[in-house]
């Protein structure tokens, strides 16, 4: 009998991967279209990824907005939840740094948590919209720019049609303003965050030399550790004048509700009260009105509204245990400058160092002292951002002056940076040598069973 020839397989059977043995993993991309069609679909269009991850980002950050402004408004009685939606459109646009026009003048002060809020979220958007499109880890600089252009097409989109929503309420926004600097705002936040995600940061940050590379993340430490500092200032401050903030809530009589929103709404301008905290260490301090000045040799206050926040003012010049405070952003940098130098290791890993070289003094101060003007940046640029109007009357200059709070923070932490890069390489214990020591000497490896022998002439490269 003639054997008869198998039969194919059906056209739903899977085939066996002979090659694979059993309990084995599965290759990558195993079992999944690879041709460019497949993967084509898989990404969405630049466009829809762009609109849904940004308006995502906006509804994020204007939902909290929206509920604070409800709970202050149900405390006086006006508790509609449309008054509230649009009020909340125009303080969303205030972080944003957007100034809204009042019967009493401009209000220019952004709170800086929304505006730290919102910058991260639209970081957020931009790293969706990258990883919508399928260029993730492309190192595509055009894909990068692609998404920052699109995100902050949609962001000024929508902070025009906010500006003309909240322009029917008290605090009114001009549209176009508003869509220029939402778009301007989420470009740049989409940039970083396609840039991170396309790996184009990377090939950026490896073209800069390193020793600029460690002046820049020696100078944000620094600033951020200064930062801190106002902050922790502001916080003791606050703490030991809980009862006069406490008084100060308690004037509104508005009830759980609105006290919920006055703490909620004070804790959204502490970042601006850390910066202004930060400028008084520093030394230029800030004002709290035309003619005013906090500094610590001067404290020259006029009426404040009550404000939970201004309760922890200083009543005078610094002296006795608050002077010591003063120190705080030159430890600052001297930590930093300490970071530096145990971060920068003493064998080459840089250009400007061969294998087992230590960095020289000139390169290790120098660098130190570059972070100076990087931190004097951040910091000046923090202080810009805290600072603006509160109408056209005494209260139209209020936070510090940029330019003071940068130069005088570039030279505390450059000088502080350089001091503690120089004590932390003086007491730096050099590599030890042991046989100069009198301890044993480094055997060299044993050789595997079967392994061919090397004599030591041949070892050390003289003719056997």
């Amino acid at each position: 009998m003639a054997a008869h020839p198998p039969e194919p397989p059906p056209d739903h059977a899977v085939p066996v991967d002979v090659a694979r043995p059993p309990g084995a993993a599965r290759p990558p991309g195993a079992g999944r279209p690879s041709t460019p069609g497949a993967a084509r679909r898989r990404r969405a269009p630049l466009l829809v990824a762009a609109t849904v991850t940004t308006l995502w980002a906006a509804v994020v950050s204007y939902l909290p907005v929206a509920a604070v402004l409800w709970l202050l408004r149900s405390a006086e009685g006006a508790s509609s939840v449309p008054d509230a939606a649009r009020v909340g459109l125009a303080a969303w646009l205030l972080g944003h740094g957007v100034p809204l026009g009042t019967s009493t003048g401009p209000l220019g002060l952004a709170p800086l948590l929304l505006s730290v809020l919102a910058a991260w979220r639209i970081y957020r958007a931009g790293v969706h919209t990258t990883r919508a499109i399928g260029a993730r880890r492309s190192g595509s600089p055009g894909h990068t720019a692609a998404v920052a252009l699109a995100v902050g097409l949609v962001y000024g989109a929508a902070g025009a049609a906010a500006g003309l929503v909240a322009g029917t309420t008290a605090a009114a926004a001009d549209p176009t303003r508003a869509g220029i600097g939402l778009a301007v705002f989420g470009a740049v936040g989409a940039l970083l965050g396609a840039a991170r995600t396309t790996g184009v940061d990377a090939r950026l940050r490896a073209r800069v030399p390193v020793p600029l590379r460690h002046a820049g993340r020696t100078g944000l430490v620094a600033a951020l550790l200064v930062l801190a500092a106002g902050a922790g200032a502001v916080g003791l401050s606050v703490a030991v004048s809980g009862g006069d903030a406490a008084d100060t809530i308690g004037v509104y009589r508005a009830g759980v509700a609105g006290q919920a929103g006055i703490t909620l709404l004070s804790l959204a301008y502490a970042p601006n009260a850390a910066m202004w905290a930060t400028s008084y260490l520093l030394g230029p301090g800030f004002a709290l009105g035309t003619g005013t000045a906090v500094r610590t040799s001067e404290v020259t206050l006029g009426s404040l509204p009550a404000v939970p926040l201004f309760a922890g003012l200083p009543g005078g010049p610094s002296g006795g245990l608050s002077a010591a405070l003063l120190a705080l952003p030159v430890l600052a940098g001297m930590t930093a400058g300490w970071v530096l130098t145990r971060r920068w290791p003493a064998v080459g890993v840089d250009d400007t160092a061969g294998p087992g070289e230590p960095v020289g003094w000139f390169t290790l101060l120098g660098t130190a002292l570059l972070s100076g003007p990087v931190a004097g940046v951040i910091l000046g640029a923090g202080a810009a951002a805290s600072g603006g109007p509160l109408g056209a009357g005494r209260l139209a200059e209020v936070g510090p002056v940029a330019w003071q709070v940068a130069a005088v923070a570039g030279a505390v932490v450059g000088v502080g940076a350089a001091i503690g890069a120089g004590a932390a390489r003086a007491v730096a214990a050099p590599p030890a040598d042991p046989v100069a020591a009198g301890g044993p000497r480094r055997q060299p490896p044993r050789q595997r069973r079967g392994a061919p022998r090397i004599s030591r002439r041949r070892a050390a490269g003289r003719p056997g």
